[in-house]
């Protein structure tokens, strides 16, 4: 069995977390090579599964990367996450179904392209005092920023900058993030794998570890499990990995966004997970 695991032209290696389930893979006896998904001469359809993991700079390349997605699915090749999933998940504009769902997601103004915006009017018309903004289609905080009320009218030519080139999502920030963290929890095989407790550093408000921030291993109670379980019941299937990202408020969970395209998994946080990984790896390619 020979598994491809989809990385980008400025990685080319295995990153570590994945290292750790290429490991435990070739302990099953399965080889695993890292593959760039840009690379015009690779034979897809030599592998027994294509795993989409750390194509890190698909935010940049969007048209050229689901032009990618749409040729492997054209020929049949054994995709995971699944074409239509990597589609969905591909814009954050899928907040939007999971919304219509029931999901309880982090309110959102959506802005579309070329549009002409007066931020200042928007936050006080929806009571924002502070916000997050980021384009719809984006990876580790590529050209997001928070702003606040007082400052909005400072942001204009940024904002319209933003939305030169393309769509872009307001939304308020989430305070609890800078005092309870962010948790992310991690599925594989359609269960529950583990959890991680995503922390920014000092006043950031930015969990990746590109700006300080800080990912520990973390026993999430049943209620969250609960929440995840409802974020994932509303989202397209099958899947091989998902990654729930959100933050407990007063109010209950909020999500902030469910990452089934190329998640960092963090492996390394779970004793177990680069072994759950594997296993859910090696099934999906039985399967194909």
């Amino acid at each position: 069995m020979c598994i491809a695991f989809v990385t980008s032209a400025t990685i080319r290696d295995f990153t570590a977390d994945d290292r750790l389930a290429a490991t435990a893979l070739s302990s099953r006896g399965v080889e695993v090579r890292p593959i760039v998904w840009s690379d015009g001469g690779i034979d897809w359809m030599g592998f027994d599964a294509i795993i989409v993991r750390s194509t890190w700079d698909y935010h940049t390349r969007s048209a050229e990367f689901r032009e990618w997605i749409d040729r492997l699915d054209a020929m049949g090749a054994p995709l995971w996450n699944p074409a239509s999933v990597l589609r969905w998940n591909m814009e954050k504009s899928y907040l939007r179904a999971l919304a219509d769902a029931g999901v309880a997601v982090v309110p959102t103004e959506w802005l579309p392209r070329h549009a002409s915006i007066e931020l200042r009017p928007l936050l006080d018309e929806r009571g924002w005092t502070d916000v997050v903004i980021k384009p719809t289609i984006s990876a580790t905080a590529f050209r997001t920023w928070r702003v606040s009320a007082a400052d909005a009218s400072s942001a204009h030519d940024h904002l319209a900058e933003l939305l030169a080139a393309g769509d872009a999502m307001v939304q308020p920030f989430i305070k609890e993030i800078q005092t309870n963290g962010e948790w992310s929890l991690v599925y594989l095989g359609g269960s529950f794998s583990h959890g991680v407790r995503k922390r920014p550093r000092g006043k950031d408000f930015r969990v990746q570890s590109e700006y300080g921030g800080t990912a520990t291993g973390d026993l999430p109670g049943d209620s969250l499990l609960r929440a995840a379980r409802r974020v994932l019941d509303a989202a397209p299937h099958p899947w091989l990995y998902a990654r729930v990202d959100g933050v407990e408020t007063a109010e209950g969970f909020v999500l902030l966004e469910l990452e089934m395209l190329e998640p960092s998994l963090f492996l390394s946080t779970s004793e177990g997970a680069p072994a759950r990984f594997a296993d859910a790896v090696i099934r999906v390619s039985l399967k194909d």
